[in-house]
């Protein structure tokens, strides 16, 4: 059986202002009705050919993991917790240092970005089927995307005839970087360029060997940081610290442009990097006029736009190639073509320290969600969902006091030791200093409306006295 490892790193920038640093693209529903990390992992069902899969992530984004595979009722074999990211050739090694302790010698890891877009899973599951034998004998396969255009945003692979006698697994020649508008035009009108998708299958074994013929350093690493990890209740895999000490680089430059056990097979299953909202256009549905919507969104005599309204109504009235994404709290307007450029606008918002850099409205915590609605000088009001069956911490603040009015399920609040069960319309006070706890005890999620006052409102007034997440 084959290990799925999906790798859930990264922030999306050119994705902004939908996805955000502190709450990135993978947990996004982008394409389908679910977050594409969902979507990543129904491509590989924990049944059958595939083991439950390993999620590589960082402490930020942890819990959003947890979320995204309890709301889809999906299993996951551990969150790997990496404390500082070290791009994708760690990673791998980490994910096979764990396969050959949990599956033995002959364990095989597929590597899979968790934030694209794959339209036909059937055919995907066809090509990886392909690759095994590949993997088997010993081979580093990719999976190789045929160009549908010169892009020079990919970097690409040459091939070099068949590797096998069913002619499903293709020689590799080189790996080629980002070639200029020239170069990619003759890329594509020749048969052996395919576009390097960042998927890759092969024995865990196998790969460790070859990156410790290139990076020995890698491995006595990775090697350490996964013998010295730590484990949780929360299926949470923290890598020590020495993980930061490792060298950084991609598997493609590490192992594979030097690696002569490369083999490529080609995946022709409606693949996308969803990279820039163009990339999202194009793997949109279109009306007759070319325009891509989605959310409440009215247009008049716009023709091959993409608009995408999260928070009421947006109009778009005779234009042409623009994007339109439309959030609570920001608004990006761009020409389609120029969409890749939005990570700049990024840079100048972190660079002031804006926070529309870094999160939402809403927050995403391990126990369910909290929306800011207004935010003045000395008071704040915030919508608070806790899941079933959740709970926040046991905590005090120093700077402000607390009313909760229930507007939907049941709450158990305890305030200093005394607890009580409130229904919906019904509220309690929860004095500066006071020691308590939110609890859901019931079946739907809990709703309520919690208003702050103070002379200090922020997050970081909280002492933590007890929490089931571990959080400090």
């Amino acid at each position: 059986m084959i290990i799925p490892v999906i790798l859930a790193g990264g922030s999306g920038s050119r994705l902004w202002p939908l996805s955000r640093s502190k709450h990135p693209k993978q947990f996004h529903a982008l394409v389908s009705a679910e977050p594409l990390l969902v979507d990543a992992a129904r491509r590989v069902p924990a049944s059958g050919a595939f083991m439950p899969p390993f999620v590589i992530t960082n402490e930020e984004n942890r819990f959003g993991v947890v979320a995204a595979f309890r709301n889809a009722k999906l299993e996951c074999q551990g969150i790997v917790l990496e404390p500082e990211g070290r791009s994708t050739a760690p990673a791998a090694a980490v994910a096979a240092h764990l396969a050959l302790e949990r599956a033995g010698p002959d364990a095989l890891i597929l590597i899979m970005p968790s934030d694209h877009h794959i339209e036909n899973p059937g055919a995907f599951f066809a090509a990886v089927e392909a690759g095994r034998a590949a993997a088997q004998s010993g081979l580093l396969v990719t999976f190789g995307i045929k160009p549908t255009k010169p892009e020079t945003g990919y970097g690409y692979v040459k091939t070099a005839g068949p590797a096998d006698q069913a002619r499903a697994v293709l020689k590799v020649d080189r790996f080629v970087e980002k070639p200029d508008r020239a170069t990619a035009e003759r890329f594509c009108a020749e048969d052996l360029y395919f576009w390097n998708s960042g998927i890759f299958l092969f024995g865990a074994r196998a790969y460790l060997d070859e990156l410790a013929r290139f990076e020995p350093a890698m491995v006595a690493a990775t090697l350490d940081a996964v013998q010295n990890a730590t484990a949780d209740p929360m299926n949470f895999i923290r890598l020590a610290d020495s993980f930061r000490e490792c060298p950084a680089d991609s598997i493609d430059y590490a192992v594979m442009e030097k690696t002569e056990k490369a083999a490529l097979v080609p995946l022709d299953a409606g693949w996308s990097d969803v990279g820039t909202w163009d990339a999202l256009y194009d793997a949109a549905e279109k009306d007759e006029r070319e325009n891509a919507t989605r959310g409440d969104v009215l247009l008049h005599n716009a023709s091959r736009c993409y608009v995408r309204a999260e928070s009421g109504l947006v109009a778009v009235s005779g234009v042409e190639d623009i994007v339109v994404i439309s959030t609570k709290d920001a608004t990006l307007v761009t020409r389609r073509t120029e969409s890749g450029t939005v990570k700049e606008v990024v840079q100048q918002l972190a660079a002031t320290r804006r926070n529309e850099a870094e999160q939402h409205t809403t927050v995403h915590r391990p126990w369910g969600s909290y929306e800011t609605l207004h935010l003045s000088d000395r008071y704040q009001v915030k919508q608070i969902v806790v899941e079933p069956g959740a709970a926040l911490s046991l905590q005090r603040h120093h700077h402000r006091a607390e009313h909760w009015i229930v507007v939907k399920g049941t709450a158990r609040v305890t305030i200093d030791g005394e607890i009580k069960l409130l229904s919906e319309n019904q509220s309690i006070y929860v004095p500066l200093g006071s020691t308590h706890r939110l609890e859901n005890p019931g079946l739907i999620p809990l709703t309520l409306i919690e208003v702050q006052s103070g002379p200090y409102l922020g997050e970081d007034d909280i002492v933590r006295l007890e929490d089931v997440y571990a959080r400090v």
